[in-house]
């Protein structure tokens, strides 16, 4: 075990004492980031972003309940007299600790970890080990905001995000689709040192920019990119509001939104939306391909009722279909996300030079059909995508170069004319599904619920947006 994963391990050991305080796992992550923020700028020497007298080495020296009395005026104090970056981590902060004695337990305990160590390895990489180890746990409901880290980095692969574009995610979570783009780029330049100087600058500062609805996620996140160098506008606010009508267009978005109706009901607040609806993953959809600058590219996770709901999705998925190239499909297996039996999807997508006639074809590859539902037995890994960015190629649009892998095979093309038969339902499977058949390794109950939940609110929330809109006429 390297000293990152020894330290997360640690971390997320001093949960288990806090279960006395009646504390969630969200919250203990966001108590940790407080703490780790304050530990991590005095190991690196950026404690002149924090007001003096309110620093680590003040918060270590007092015990019992001074201490605690400090450490709540020291969360109200970073929230509004300390650098914007710190301001915005700290806004409306409160600790959940009632008890003395369990603050000084993890301050005690984070201040004697291997910090050498972890500075050596990349704290960005602690952070990142702790938000994943926070979402692999169901109790903690994380899952929400945490896209699976080798999901991420196969899109990101794809897509192949270059230095000097402007790349959002407009459902940011804790960041992890611009913290990969990030790190692919750094990757390919030396750690940006074979940039200019000007390009440097503008991809610490303006490559990387988004929005959050959550705030106590908001503050994770943006603690996550302070840690990989990154200083990117990524705003807290409403992508389905006003706030999302003003995010630049972008050259690339990768994103994950969340799944639901939109927050307390309703259609989202937005004027430039031709299609009004209350599904939030549809109205996502419209801002994304709306949001792409001409020939900018998208690859986008949504649930299955976004490919065959009728209605409002069926003109939303012709004008998407009009606007951009819908070149690529990845129907993703059961069990990666914190809703277990929830069906999911890739869509790979390149805006057009004009709004109609871009898309000549489908490709569908069925990673679904006869492959384990993933989970803590069958972990989820990078390997797993293998077949599939073969068969995907290596131009992130789509390109000539693919086979049609026939009945048998995971990879079909479907022309536009034969989608348009299908009434623009682009819930498309073909293989035989093997399980079904065999009589073992049925579906679980879980999972034929989920599917049946799916299709119904899908139902209801037509129904709503229908009953809206003829309400305000």
């Amino acid at each position: 075990m390297n000293a990152t994963s020894d330290i997360v391990q640690k971390l997320w050991n001093l949960c288990h004492v806090l279960r006395d305080e009646g504390i969630s796992y969200l919250q203990y992550v966001t108590e940790l980031t407080y703490l780790l923020f304050l530990k991590m700028m005095a190991e690196t020497g950026g404690e002149s972003q924090l007001p003096e007298g309110y620093r680590w080495g003040d918060l270590v020296v007092r015990e019992g309940i001074e201490q605690l009395t400090f450490y709540r005026s020291l969360l109200l104090d970073l929230g509004l007299h300390s650098s914007p970056q710190v301001k915005a981590i700290f806004a409306n902060a409160q600790t959940a600790l009632k008890q003395p004695k369990i603050l000084q337990k993890l301050v005690k305990s984070i201040d004697g970890l291997d910090w050498y160590s972890a500075k050596a390895e990349g704290l960005g990489d602690l952070y990142e080990g702790l938000l994943e180890k926070n979402a692999s746990e169901k109790k903690s409901g994380a899952g929400q905001y945490f896209t699976p880290r080798p999901l991420i980095d196969s899109m990101v692969a794809l897509m192949k995000p270059q230095a000097g574009e402007h790349i959002q995610d407009p459902a940011a979570g804790t960041g992890g689709f611009l913290i990969a783009a990030d790190r692919y780029i750094k990757e390919r330049t030396d750690n940006l040192f074979n940039l200019p100087e000007a390009e440097q600058n503008f991809q610490r500062r303006d490559a990387f920019y988004g929005m959050e609805l959550v705030q106590d996620a908001h503050r994770l996140l943006l603690m996550n990119m302070m840690l990989h160098a990154i200083e990117g506008n990524v705003q807290l606010g409403d992508t389905l509001s006003g706030d999302g009508q003003r995010l630049a267009k972008a050259d690339l978005i990768l994103t994950n939104p969340p799944f639901g109706t939109k927050k307390g009901g309703g259609l989202p607040s937005r004027d430039d939306f031709t299609y009004a609806t209350s599904n939030k993953q549809l109205a996502f959809l419209q801002h994304i391909y709306r949001g792409l600058k001409v020939e900018g590219r998208a690859a986008v996770v949504l649930p299955d009722n976004v490919l065959f709901e009728d209605g409002q999705g069926r003109q939303i998925r012709s004008d998407l279909m009009g606007k951009c190239n819908l070149h690529t499909i990845l129907r993703l297996p059961t069990g990666i996300f914190y809703a277990q039996g929830v069906k999911t999807n890739v869509l790979f997508f390149q805006r057009g030079n004009t709004d109609k006639g871009n898309t000549e074809a489908v490709w569908i590859y069925d990673m679904r059909t006869n492959m384990p539902s993933f989970g803590k037995r069958t972990p989820l890994s990078r390997v797993h995508f293998k077949n599939f960015e073969a068969a995907y190629g290596d131009d992130p649009n789509g390109g000539s170069l693919r086979v049609d892998e026939g009945e048998n095979g995971r990879f079909r093309r479907f022309s536009r004319e034969q989608i348009t038969k299908r009434g623009e339902n682009l819930d498309i499977s073909w293989l035989r599904d093997e399980s079904l058949h065999s009589g073992d390794d049925l579906p679980e109950p879980d999972e034929i619920a989920a599917e049946i939940m799916l299709r119904l609110r899908a139902a209801m929330e037509e129904m709503e947006a229908l009953s809206e809109l003829l309400e305000a006429e």
